[in-house]
């Protein structure tokens, strides 16, 4: 072997090495909370000045996180909701548990829309701001779907 070609050779397993190295270890940039939000949706309302929103927050992260508040420039107030033996109360956070998902479904836990300032209709979108106690804010587009939409995710 070429004197050259061996130099270049050891410089790519140093290189090697040292990528491997930084990718072990403590692991403490993956026990983070890592979240994103999927199928979210809100059906037409009915009424003029209240409506409902439905959405998945997964955690692929190491560490729980909460969510503590709603907003968007469509409402007055958001309010978070669970329904507990068909009792709706409203709640002041979500934990949103570390590899785990939060689910707002029909029938379950849920987000209120109230003092729409206009009545939002299928076909439109409405932007949302979901606020965590550790994590950053996530914006999230909020379809507005037919008064029956069911979704394929089950929420």
């Amino acid at each position: 072997m070429k004197p050259g070609r061996h130099l270049a050779l050891t410089g790519i397993a140093i290189t090697g090495a040292l990528a491997l190295a930084g990718c072990g270890g403590s692991g403490s940039g993956s026990s983070a909370a890592e979240l994103s939000v999927a199928a979210s949706y809100m059906p037409q309302p009915v009424s003029a000045d209240m409506a409902a929103g439905f959405l998945t927050i997964t955690n692929k992260g190491g560490t729980k996180d909460e969510l503590t508040s709603v907003s968007s420039d469509s409402a007055g107030e958001i309010t978070m909701h669970e329904t507990n033996g068909g009792a709706m109360e409203e709640v002041d956070s979500f934990e949103v548990p570390a590899h785990g998902q939060l689910v707002f479904k029909s029938g379950g836990n849920h987000l209120m829309f109230e003092k729409l300032k206009r009545r939002p209709e299928q076909g439109d979108t409405i932007t949302v701001k979901l606020k965590f106690a550790e994590s950053g804010p996530l914006t999230v587009e909020m379809p507005v779907k037919s008064a029956t939409y069911n979704p394929s995710t089950g929420h």
